[in-house]
């Protein structure tokens, strides 16, 4: 479909532009009428004599935000005739060829495929006739390809799907002895004060001894999230998992950091886990900028370490240790959280990939000073998360895990 020359009312811009607007909510825009609107507007004041000129207006109303950039420029270019992109989308609608890895696929074209073929109107003509035919039906992920599948790679429908399972995820965490006590047969402690109440009862004739043993529950969870650019798209499924968290038990606290702390602990208790997101989004002030780990993490160890990791706390650390201030001051504060909490569980997005090395100065900071490093890029990751807290694990010897930063 072209660029309309003139602005004349009778002309097809206004519906054209609405159905480009359409296509690109349901790629996961949040377009409203509102927009349509101005986008109408706009061009009307702009013109649609330069294309260049035309392709600014829309993307300076329809794009809020920066990881909205690559599928607008699809869709524009798809949508208003880019003869180039059509045959990059042929390409990517066809089989792999034997040997292709599945990651140099554009993480949000399989999206804007979706969006195009459920926003299609009957009244559009078809497409020139070709000899290759393709299918571009989208067909329903069934539950084990959906867990094994890289949470970058979802379609629209497969995150809705997988956002949906994240809810339905319970977390059993180790019962962990507290200090206080409770009446217990099979105890191996004797509760004097106990059983002297239990002799006074019975006056004295029969002394009943009686026992307890310390009481158990799971430890708080402190998570650390790392909401940079390079983890965007994986920060923003890892809140749904962390929302279910903390709804499902107690003493569960938040934070997230980018080139700032945030504690978003109240904010995720809200039961509806879109107005719990509103409110994170309120509240955080450097979504998708740029990381300061050991600034950050200095902050929290001042500020927050005494009061939410007592009573030997396990902690998450969500990030890919990829780091703007090259390590700074990060080696003593990881360090530092390390000897304050009971187990620090580092999941790493990157460690997807088979060939992953922490040749970073961020990785190879971090690396040294956790208990557990594990992949989070998928459901299974994160259901096996859920199978290692449960279990209680030794410490392991620092130098098996500092050797792989070496």
């Amino acid at each position: 479909m072209s660029v309309p020359t003139t602005l004349d009312p009778g002309g097809t811009l206004a519906a054209n532009l609405m159905h480009f607007a359409r296509i690109l909510r349901t790629a996961g825009l949040p377009i409203g009428p509102g927009r349509v609107l101005d986008g109408l507007r706009a061009v009307a004041a702009v013109g649609i004599q330069n294309r260049a000129d035309f392709y600014w207006t829309l993307h300076a109303v329809f794009v809020s935000r920066r990881d909205q950039r690559d599928i607008f420029d699809q869709a524009f270019r798809l949508y208003w005739r880019d003869p180039a992109l059509m045959e990059r989308m042929k390409s990517i609608l066809l089989p792999p060829a034997l040997g292709s890895g599945e990651a140099k696929q554009p993480a949000m074209s399989r999206r804007l495929a979706e969006a195009l073929h459920r926003g299609e109107r009957p009244s559009r003509p078809p497409m020139a006739e070709q000899e290759d035919t393709i299918d571009m039906a989208m067909t329903w992920s069934d539950r084990e390809l959906l867990r094994t599948k890289d949470f970058e790679q979802m379609s629209a429908a497969e995150l809705a799907a997988a956002k949906q399972a994240m809810a339905r995820l319970k977390l059993t965490l180790m019962q962990a002895p507290t200090r206080r006590f409770k009446p217990d047969r099979s105890g191996t402690r004797a509760d004097l004060r106990a059983t002297l109440r239990a002799t006074l009862r019975s006056w004295g004739d029969v002394i009943a001894l009686k026992f307890r043993a310390r009481r158990r529950r799971p430890p708080p969870l402190v998570v650390l999230c790392d909401i940079s650019g390079s983890m965007e798209r994986y920060s923003r499924m890892f809140l749904h998992f962390l929302h279910a968290l903390a709804n499902d038990r107690d003493r569960v606290h938040t934070f997230l950091f980018g080139t700032r702390l945030t504690n978003i602990t109240r904010q995720l208790r809200y039961k509806d886990v879109d107005r719990a997101l509103e409110k994170v989004a309120h509240a955080v002030e450097d979504w998708s900028g740029g990381t300061r780990i050991g600034k950050c993490l200095a902050e929290f160890n001042l500020r927050w370490a005494r009061r939410v990791l007592g009573q030997n706390a396990v902690v998450l650390f969500i990030s890919d240790g990829l780091d703007r201030d090259a390590a700074q001051g990060l080696a003593p504060e990881m360090e530092r959280l390390h000897k304050s909490c009971r187990r620090l569980i580092w999941l790493n997005p990157l460690l997807r990939f088979a060939g992953f090395e922490p040749k970073s100065l961020g990785n190879q900071a971090i690396l040294p000073h956790v208990d557990d490093f594990r992949p989070a890029h998928n459901l299974q990751s994160l259901a096996e998360i859920a199978v290692a807290l449960s279990a209680e694990h030794p410490r392991p010897v620092r130098g098996k895990i500092g050797a792989m930063a070496a």
